[in-house]
């Protein structure tokens, strides 16, 4: 019997039980366990959001239709993460040309003047 490496950490890996569209499924995985239940839940709820809206029953293209939105899903909020990632960097590029401009006024200006 040969314990190599790889296999010894695979066997390391606790095992998650989860259920998605009535199917049982064994998970290992070094993550949360509460966390990667909610992703199944997450995926078993748009399965059947989309098994409800078609015709289909076949589980199989029912998944990859849920893939498809979930997919969608992901690159719409990326895009809006790098829209925001542009905005701040633009704000911040402004905000420090108007420091650099506030720091290079004279400091003669600042000082009181003597009443004559």
């Amino acid at each position: 019997m040969s314990t190599d490496t790889a296999d010894r950490n695979v066997d390391a890996s606790p095992t998650i039980k989860v259920e998605i569209y009535d199917q049982a499924y064994t998970v290992r995985s070094d993550g949360d366990p509460q966390y990667l239940k909610e992703l199944a839940e997450y995926v078993d709820l748009r399965m059947r959001e989309i098994s409800s809206g078609t015709l289909t029953v076949d589980s199989r293209k029912v998944a990859i239709l849920a893939a498809l939105y979930i997919a969608d899903e992901l690159h719409q909020l990326q895009k809006i993460h790098d829209q925001a990632d542009e905005q701040l960097a633009s704000r911040s590029t402004e905000c420090s040309e108007l420091l650099d401009r506030l720091l290079k006024v004279p400091r003669s200006l600042d000082r009181p003047t003597s009443a004559s």
